[in-house]
């Protein structure tokens, strides 16, 4: 174990303090839970929960299909949708309270299996956050303070909260000796759940956990025990009787076409995080099998092998790189045995990275402060969030199938309606392509009225929103609201 002096109360507070006000930021960003990317996508999945816990099926469009979506932790959040009566937003509010807890908790109880420095836990949490980059960069799973705050209601920081608690339980039960078949059996049903809860984020605490392993040298009865573990896991796997997990090793090219920007501009996302490699490199030198070290090797080693095969969606295991490399930027600044001018000069370089990442991101604030407020430089950084489709509600009910383009697709099912084809790609909904095709050919200028009123007969749809003139006139549609951006709500007249 790596230790340090319980010392420099000063630093420690300073790092605490940052800490804390970053966590008070995410709690009051929950409180606007503001609108981007999959929010649309989980909301749906509490919605189809909360009326039917047992068969909801497709959570986008009307059909009975399984979907990855329906995870044990978005089926917790249906069951307390449905007992409590909440709105859906409301439930995603206390997942994101609930994420939010664990992941912090997580990083302090698997920063204290490396180092036992006051100011250690405080300091990794603000590396996770702020040592990225200068190109602000979103996605979930991916813990910059911009990205977590849009996130924050994701699956993925519930699991990656779980994958912290899943490392430090591990470490320590390979620490000690006597434990018991109990702890690797509860160990693999975590990992099993993990996966289940956030397939890619089950892949980077995978890799972590096999580091874990690697660097602990466990002997003959530990990996007996371990592999009981792992095989109780994969029963977990299998017997999930929402999805089949083990088909999604066959997702197609939908998926790698959509990790592909993964890869791009990878210098300006990461370059802050370069003092957590030469931290790593340091370790490995004083240690060749230094867990952090072999995380980042096996993370790094993924991702090198999507670029070069074409895998983008092998992208998703960059955080297996980057978490270990921002760790060890935290704890090499408090690192014991280190000389004091060694420690100062690392806390310099350190204090300047988190300054520059967090200038980065300081448009977060304007989740939480009206940008009018904000001061110029600050507010010139702050990106809005998406629109809602609230004003649809009074006319579009449970069920109801809704016309529209990809992007309001992506948000419309949050309110109970269907779309005919999804907002994002749908590995088990076997006539994706079809009814993505039959969107584009509704709003395809020049189709004929004839042909738009069979595609909307084919898949019973009641309502088609759409923005502009297009469907000014169209026979068989009423518009009924308008919303922002020219945005019009119309009613199939039948």
């Amino acid at each position: 174990m790596r230790t340090a002096p319980r010392t420099a109360a000063g630093p420690a507070l300073a790092a605490q303090t940052g800490a804390a006000a970053v966590v008070l930021l995410l709690l009051l960003v929950i409180v606007r839970l503001p609108w981007v990317g999959d929010l649309g996508m989980h909301a749906a999945t509490v919605e189809r929960l909360r009326h039917d816990l047992v068969d909801p099926g497709n959570p986008l469009v009307d059909a009975d299909t399984p979907s990855p979506y329906y995870s044990p932790w978005m089926l917790l959040l249906g069951a307390l949708a449905r007992l409590s009566g909440w709105s859906v937003f409301v439930v995603l509010r206390l997942g994101a309270l609930a994420g939010l807890g664990l992941l912090v908790t997580g990083v302090v109880r698997y920063v204290r299996t490396l180092s036992t420095h006051r100011a250690a836990p405080a300091l990794a949490l603000l590396c996770l956050l702020f040592l990225w980059g200068t190109s602000l960069f979103a996605w979930s799973g991916f813990l910059g303070l911009n990205s977590l705050a849009l996130t924050v209601s994701y699956p993925s920081v519930f699991a990656l909260g779980l994958a912290f608690h899943f490392w430090a339980w591990l470490t320590r039960a390979l620490r000690a000796a006597a434990s018991g078949w109990g702890t690797w059996l509860g160990l693999g049903v975590l990992w099993a759940v993990i996966l289940l809860v956030h397939q890619f984020s089950g892949v980077v605490a995978s890799l972590g956990a096999l580091a874990v392993v690697l660097a602990a040298r466990p002997g003959r009865l530990v990996w007996v025990r371990l592999g009981g573990g792992l095989g109780l896991g994969l029963v977990v796997l299998l017997l999930w009787p929402y999805y089949d997990f083990f088909a999604l090793f066959g997702a197609g090219a939908d998926l790698e076409a959509v990790h592909r920007p993964l890869y791009r501009d990878l210098p300006g996302r990461y370059w802050l995080v370069l003092p957590g490699v030469v931290a790593l490199v340091l370790r490995w030198r004083r240690d060749r099998r230094d867990p952090l070290a072999l995380f980042f090797l096996l993370g790094a080693a993924v991702v090198a092998a999507g670029a070069l095969s074409g895998h983008y969606s092998w992208g998703r295991a960059l955080p297996a790189a980057l978490i270990p490399a921002q760790l060890a930027a935290a704890l090499e600044t408090v690192r014991a045995g280190a000389s004091r001018a060694v420690r100062a000069g690392w806390a310099c370089v350190l204090a300047g990275a988190l300054a520059v990442g967090a200038w980065t991101q300081v448009g977060t604030v304007g989740y939480v402060v009206p940008r009018g407020d904000l001061p110029e430089p600050v507010a010139a950084r702050y990106r809005p969030p998406w629109r809602g489709y609230h004003w649809i509600t009074p006319w579009v009910r449970y069920g109801d199938v809704v016309m529209a383009r990809t992007f309001p697709a992506r948000q419309i099912p949050a309110y109970g309606a269907y779309t005919v084809a999804p907002g994002y790609p749908d590995f088990f909904l076997p006539d994706e392509r079809r009814r993505q095709a039959a969107v584009r050919r509704y709003f395809t200028a020049g189709t004929p009225a004839g042909e738009r009123r069979r595609i909307l007969r084919e898949y019973g749809v009641r309502w088609v929103v759409d923005a502009g003139r297009g469907l000014q006139g169209t026979p068989g549609l009423r518009a009924v609201a308008r919303g922002p951006d020219g945005q019009v709500l119309y009613a199939v007249v039948r």
